[in-house]
């Protein structure tokens, strides 16, 4: 009998322990270790700050969802894996706790790293959080006239929301009257189509911007957030009235001395998943050291593919399972100026862009699928 521990209840979590348990018989112990009883299904956040869904939309119960399939579930912090003791070790106030472990799944994800931007805590909003969405939400029923700035920082790792985000709000001020009071402005650290799959992506994206009236200023490292004003190294600086970021990220903190990481704390993994540096441990999710943004869909097909070859290793087999690392993407709140983007990110190839409202349709249905599927 093995006894597989999976650290983390999001996407790539969620998804290495449900595989597990499909491709493990029962005599195998599989343990879900999450810091919250419910699982939060992150892109749904930004419908969720303007009011397009509700809170209880975004949460299902993990524990009773992980109990159905055969997968035990404990919520805790985790304070560190310790691969040479295979044992993860669990604070409980003063106390250590050890839990001991024949395999490992890592899925703990990143941080927000909002230190390395001065002012960002006091001053910006932010997406990733239903705390922080529904603060933002606050913020935009008193928001009426004036420069709405949304933009993500260097680092950030994460550009969906960001323009999502710049569609909803032109949609809610239209609704509201209020369009012709205000100037939207979509700040970026990189030329345009950064982190969105390239060159191919400006133009369907530029031209969906400039249908909603949306100013884009690329090349923008936004590295200081003041009251009024964020700015940059190079002494650029602009004005507004309201700002959303996305912060910077950063490996979590959790391998950061374990000697697995990368200078970024993410974590070291191959192509199957493999921990490098660490016996019978695994990785999958925003943890990873993959270069590009952190999203969903890869978490997603990294727990499989982590879970495949995990399972293989305790019957003796070699893997076989390896992870493609590609982006996919739905840029869904222009309507009709929906963007879905495909690109293969080991690879020299274009990306892949087609437009219209299908996508965002598809997107939705594929979202409300996993919400029906885990609750």
């Amino acid at each position: 009998m093995a006894n597989v521990v999976v650290l983390g209840g999001g996407f790539a979590g969620v998804v290495a322990a449900e595989e597990l348990a499909k491709r493990l018989g029962p005599e195998h112990q599989i343990t879900l270790v999450s810091r919250h009883r419910d699982f939060t299904f992150y892109p749904a956040l930004v419908r969720l700050a303007f009011g397009r869904c509700g809170i209880g939309e975004i949460f299902f119960d993990l524990q009773k969802a992980m109990l159905d399939r055969r997968i035990n579930f404990v919520q805790a912090e985790v304070a560190y894996p310790d691969p040479d003791a295979r044992e993860v070790v669990i604070p409980r106030g003063r106390v250590e706790g050890r839990m001991p472990y024949d395999y490992l799944v890592f899925a703990l994800g990143r941080r927000l790293a909002t230190e390395r931007v001065p002012g960002f805590f006091e001053y910006a909003h932010h997406l990733l959080t239903p705390g922080a969405a529904l603060k933002f939400r606050e913020a935009l029923r008193e928001f009426r006239r004036g420069h709405a700035v949304i933009g993500y920082c260097p680092d950030a790792r994460l550009a969906v929301p960001v323009y999502e985000t710049a569609f909803a709000l032109d949609r809610l001020l239209r609704e509201r009257g209020d369009r012709d009071r205000v100037r939207i402005t979509v700040v970026s650290p990189e030329p345009p189509g950064g982190q969105l799959g390239g060159t191919m992506v400006a133009p369907a994206l530029r031209a969906a911007l400039d249908e909603h009236d949306i100013g884009f200023l690329p090349d923008f490292p936004i590295d200081c957030v003041g009251a009024g004003e964020v700015w940059t190294g190079k002494g650029q600086r602009l004005s507004y009235d309201l700002l959303m970021l996305v912060p910077p990220f950063d490996g979590p903190v959790e391998a950061r001395y374990l000697g697995i990481t990368d200078a970024n704390n993410y974590v070291r993994v191959d192509t199957h998943l493999r921990v490098t540096g660490a016996e019978r441990m695994y990785a999958a999710g925003d943890s990873v050291n993959f270069l590009g943004p952190k999203m969903g869909h890869m978490a997603v097909l990294q727990g499989r593919v982590a879970a495949a070859n995990l399972a293989a290793a305790i019957e003796g087999r070699e893997p076989q399972a390896r992870y493609d690392h590609e982006l996919m993407l739905v840029i869904d709140e222009g309507g009709g100026d929906s963007v879905y983007v495909h690109k293969k990110l080991w690879d020299n190839d274009e990306a892949s862009v087609r437009q219209g409202r299908f996508w965002g349709w598809a997107k939705q249905v594929q979202e409300k699928y996993w919400r029906l599927e885990h609750s």
